[in-house]
């Protein structure tokens, strides 16, 4: 593993994830309560849709950046693990607790605890006596989207090196798996069997993302001398991938647009200057408002209930960052470089180790 020629500088990459972690919450926020009209609904489930598919993109980036700079396979390994498992427990142990203390059945807890800690968050979505009586009962349905991002971690090693091996042949294996990402999700989209939705969306149907992510890496310095096109063709292909029968460009296009947005001119938006809220954001929104439906304030008063969501919402993200997210991080880490300095620095910060 090696680093790759040409560096990574400072970039919107932060500010991005924030922006897709955002829409995700606005969409729950609009979907748990059951308030919103359903072409209001429709029009944020799309945003989201986008969102998810923008994170797989940026994954795919600077996760193979981390792997390429990684000397050794355990150090990739802890990289991950530290950045996304101790949050990830928290979330998945804070519900539980409450379910316990609030009398649930213990066999159904442990399920609920094991289940998800696997990243299996299907098996067991929900915990006795929380949010049974809500429109959505399920715990945090926004965790599905982690299992393909540990499953694409698991991955990204071997298809680093079937890149080495490939040589000259790297694109056209790039463009191979990128072609069998879409034939799985098309297909599994367009079937009439039970699960073939829910098989859509899992990994091998989003590695078109992943590997775009990828794809955009290698060619950053490239594409940084050349933003303008960058950009107007990206957007010329995401428009494009909403006709039928060209959703194949989607990737590209969402890619190229996010590469031209992190890198364009113009001061970076450093989102995480007092923490990176997103991951955090992420994966506590749910619960959240959930727990918020739960206990009537949408009902009773709903603009109320949008705003206790919200500063809930950015609290908590704090608090696991600070407490939790942050004291695993290596040293060396680009988020706590971020906050140490306050601002991304041109000539120091030069590779996102995350």
């Amino acid at each position: 593993m090696t680093n790759t020629q040409g560096e990574i500088r400072g970039n919107r990459f932060d500010f991005l994830r924030l922006i897709f972690a955002g829409f995700v919450f606005a969409y729950h926020l609009l979907v748990l309560p059951a308030l919103a009209s359903p072409a209001l609904q429709g029009m944020f489930a799309r945003l989201a849709e986008l969102s998810i598919q923008g994170f797989f993109i940026i994954s795919g980036l600077l996760v193979y950046g981390s792997w390429q700079r990684s000397k050794t396979l355990a150090l990739y390994v802890a990289k991950r693990v530290r950045r996304l498992y101790p949050a990830y427990v928290a979330v998945i142990l804070i519900p539980a607790i409450f379910a316990l203390l609030r009398g649930g059945a213990l066999p159904e807890i442990i399920k609920y605890v094991l289940s998800n800690l696997a990243f299996l968050n299907f098996l067991h979505p929900t915990l006795p006596g929380m949010f049974e009586t809500n429109p959505f009962p399920v715990v945090n349905g926004a965790l599905w989207t982690l299992k393909i991002e540990v499953m694409f971690y698991m991955a990204l090693p071997v298809m680093g090196w079937m890149l080495a091996k490939a040589g000259p042949y790297k694109w056209a294996l790039m463009v191979l798996i990128y072609l069998a990402a879409e034939v799985w999700r098309y297909y599994f989209s367009h079937a009439e069997f039970i699960y073939s939705a829910q098989l859509a969306r899992q990994l091998p149907g989003q590695m078109s993302f992943f590997i775009t992510g990828m794809a955009l890496r290698t060619l950053h310095a490239h594409l940084r001398d050349n933003l303008q096109i960058t950009f107007v063709i990206a957007m010329g292909l995401l428009a494009l991938s909403y006709l039928p029968m060209f959703g194949v460009m989607r990737a590209v296009g969402l890619g190229g647009l996010i590469f031209a947005i992190a890198y364009a001119p113009g001061p970076k938006l450093n989102a995480a200057r007092f923490g990176d809220i997103s991951y955090g954001l992420y994966i506590t929104h749910f619960p959240i408002i959930n727990g918020l439906v739960a206990i009537g304030v949408f009902a009773n008063q709903p603009l109320q209930g949008y705003v206790w969501a919200v500063v809930l919402v950015v609290i908590a993200s704090l608090t696991l960052w600070h407490l939790i997210e942050k004291p695993f991080l290596h040293p060396s880490s680009h988020y706590r470089q971020v906050g140490r300095h306050g601002r991304h620095k041109a000539g120091r910060q030069t590779n996102q180790d995350i």
